[in-house]
């Protein structure tokens, strides 16, 4: 790896281990083994890194927690038992998930205050959504655009909700079933 992956690398584990707020450039010189001009020469700025080191984070936990299938195994055909698997996976990977979700939380609150952290993860957030529709209920984007951008705004909004409320309290938190169930019951079955 050269310079440019190290940095990125190093702000990564910054990031999990310090938070968003807290790390500085000298913490991601010294988890990346490399020095500080990297960082302008590189990426521009510590926060430029930083804003691709978060970008990054959330890109590869989508991966690890993505579709349920099985390598080889089709999904259900039972949309239920499709959202059940999804959300079992999902809610499985919770406390691994973690220290992602807490910056998560961290990076939201800093929005308000920092317009181009705003714009650079309003696309990824967008390309989400459509993920979280694939993955979740098996809506191709490209077929069906419009019903795979509303159908991942409402999976975006419930696993933020989910996830926020494994944080809290993991005792009480939803289960798979219990996602399923409430759906269930907005649908009036």
């Amino acid at each position: 790896m050269g310079h440019k992956e190290d940095l990125l690398e190093g702000a990564k584990r910054c990031l999990l281990e310090k938070g968003y707020g807290r790390t500085t450039a000298r913490d991601i010189v010294a988890a990346s083994g490399t020095n500080l001009a990297s960082i302008g020469y590189h990426y521009g700025s510590k926060d430029a890194l930083l804003q691709q080191a978060f970008l990054a984070l959330t890109e590869e936990w989508g991966h690890r927690v993505g579709p349920a299938e099985e390598a080889g195994k089709d999904p259900s055909p039972d949309p239920y038992q499709r959202f059940r698997d999804v959300w079992a996976q999902l809610i499985a990977s919770a406390e691994a998930s973690r220290p992602v979700w807490k910056l998560q939380t961290e990076v939201v609150t800093r929005i308000d205050d920092d317009e181009k952290l705003r714009e650079a993860i309003k696309e990824p957030q967008r390309e989400g959504r459509l993920g979280m529709a694939e993955g979740f209920l098996g809506i191709d984007p490209a077929a069906e655009p419009e019903k795979a951008r509303v159908a991942g705004l409402l999976v975006q909004a419930l696993a933020t909700g989910v996830m926020i409320q494994w944080m809290v309290d993991p005792e009480t938190a939803p289960s798979a079933d219990d996602l399923t169930e409430g759906l269930k019951v907005l649908m009036g079955e």
